[in-house]
């Protein structure tokens, strides 16, 4: 496990492409994922230990000028980030339901990792960009009142950037929404 994570978002594939390599040759990191998202923006996300992360995050977003979306440097992530961004987490008994979107993937992550340390819930997923216009959204679930502190957090977490689009919890969730979010 990454003591940290850390991450670029660019408006241009290409130049995503060459600061994605500046950041692994600034600092000793892991690329974690460097692809396209919709409609043509790029991510690069870097994993070491927090002050390697920090350097090649501030190599990157200092050479993104105009082109730069967004950006963090995530210390210590909470263990379930990961894995939602790769996937799915299982849920074992879904109960209320989470959603926060965001309009960039950086402000997401983000969101999502302060969600679920700021609340007992369970992050389920981090849909990343692929054909909804360049924005993110997270699923958590959790008793109600957990769901509702962690939303709060979270879209306050994507709001200071001023790229929050909606958070809502659902209570009782119809079984047929969440394998449809599944």
């Amino acid at each position: 496990m990454h003591h940290a994570i850390g991450l670029i978002e660019l408006t241009s594939i290409a130049r995503g492409v060459q600061l994605a390599d500046l950041m692994l040759k600034s600092a000793d990191v892991q690329l974690l994922a460097a692809k396209t998202i919709c409609p043509g923006k790029y991510i690069a996300m870097v994993g070491g230990e927090v002050a390697a992360v920090r350097q090649a995050v501030q190599a990157g977003a200092a050479e993104g000028g105009q082109m730069l979306v967004d950006q963090f440097v995530l210390a210590n992530i909470h263990e379930s980030v990961l894995p939602a961004i790769s996937g799915v987490n299982p849920v074992e008994r879904p109960r209320a339901l989470g959603v926060v979107e965001t309009f960039s993937v950086a402000a997401c992550i983000e969101a999502a990792d302060a969600a679920v340390k700021a609340a007992n819930v369970t992050l389920v997923r981090v849909h990343m960009a692929f054909g909804i216009g360049g924005k993110c959204y997270l699923v958590l679930t959790g008793e109600v009142a957990d769901v509702e502190a962690a939303v709060r957090v979270a879209c306050a977490s994507a709001g200071e950037k001023g790229l929050l689009v909606h958070g809502m919890t659902v209570p009782r969730p119809h079984l047929d929404l969440w394998q449809h979010l599944l």
